[in-house]
């Protein structure tokens, strides 16, 4: 083979290669790899109104959210992930703790979501929110009884209360935005007063409690607000039944305002497309979606520019805490142990 036509390959082979290096780099910023806690008929609407907006593609893995957290965890650096959504604000601290997000910083969100619904460091953003609310039997309790969280672990209010395990993140959260508030010595006391009032162990989910004061189990339950705007959704006459026996209060009207949560997302520590994980964000956090969030999962939206829709509209409005979520890093490990110490189990 001649010297001439040996260099002529070798620099086809190197085009070649070139080539397929950028062919490979394409397809990377056409992607986007999601593990999410999010059921999926709840999120692939969306993810296909981003594909169609923007081209950018995308591969779902759905599960519970400990479980997506601890395959993060497991899969290290070799993770395909580049973004995780979950519930709660307690596994949005978590996967912050554990070192499978990374920050991230962009004016768009900034602008589209409030701040204390965001990570102060940019680790993760919320993406739609809800209230811990406290649902009573009228013919019970009185409403100004029970108008603040404070006030349910007046002994006076009695045996009456259903709630979910202190295992359970949103209790995690309540209590811990209570330790923001008060302190722990405060609100120790508070949760020593709230569990001498439960009415039965704790135990099943947030419909279970609601269902329990329509049953005459409890007269007063604690749940996120979303639950409580399926069962105004659904068509079945049992659930019917509960939304017309049930009231809601939003706590706390007069001072701080109802605890708000989030279900919300960051970028994983591992992606490969940062780019595409942010414009997907962006689009989570614009009016479009946002309208779509609210509407389909009984949320309330975390962009100030757009107002609340669908069924929660009737559970009526509400001064929401404007406490900073980030805030819940710093004291949810505290507030794990004083329900521990208090006796909630």
């Amino acid at each position: 083979m001649s010297m001439k036509r040996r260099s002529y390959l070798l620099s086809a082979g190197f085009v070649a290669v070139i080539l397929t290096m950028t062919g490979m780099q394409t397809v990377q910023a056409a992607e986007v790899n999601i593990y999410s806690a999010r059921q999926e008929h709840l999120i692939k609407p969306l993810l296909d109104d981003f594909f169609k907006e923007t081209g950018i593609s995308y591969k779902l893995l759905t599960g519970d959210g400990p479980a997506l957290l601890e395959r993060l965890r497991s899969e290290g650096r070799n993770s395909p992930a580049d973004i995780l959504i979950t519930v709660d604000v307690g596994n949005l601290v978590a996967a912050k703790q554990a070192g499978v997000l990374q920050p991230v910083q962009s004016s768009l969100l900034e602008e589209n979501i409030l701040q204390q619904y965001r990570d102060a460091e940019g680790y993760w953003y919320g993406l739609s929110s809800r209230a811990r609310v406290i649902y009573y039997d009228p013919d019970r309790v009185a409403p100004e009884a029970i108008a603040r969280y404070e006030d349910l672990a007046d002994p006076e209010l009695g045996k009456v209360i259903c709630v979910r395990s202190s295992s359970n993140i949103y209790n995690q959260s309540l209590v811990a935005s209570m330790i923001a508030h008060h302190g722990v010595e405060e609100t120790e006391q508070w949760v020593r007063g709230f569990v001498r009032n439960f009415a039965r162990t704790p135990q099943d989910n947030d419909t279970a409690q609601i269902r329990a004061v329509a049953s005459g189990e409890c007269a007063v339950g604690i749940a996120n607000s979303y639950y409580f705007g399926r069962l105004l959704a659904s068509e079945n006459l049992a659930d019917q039944n509960v939304t017309s026996k049930v009231r809601v209060m939003w706590p706390n009207q007069q001072d701080r305002g109802v605890h708000m949560n989030l279900s919300g997302a960051g970028v994983t520590q591992s992606a490969t497309n940062v780019e595409q994980a942010i414009k997907l964000l962006e689009f989570l956090s614009a009016a479009h979606a946002q309208e779509i969030y609210a509407r389909e999962n009984n949320e309330y939206p975390v962009n100030p520019k757009v107002p609340h829709s669908g069924p929660v509209v009737q559970m009526g409005t509400f001064k929401a805490d404007e406490l900073n979520l980030s805030l819940i890093e710093k004291y949810n490990a505290e507030a794990v142990r004083v329900m521990d110490r208090a006796g909630w189990r």
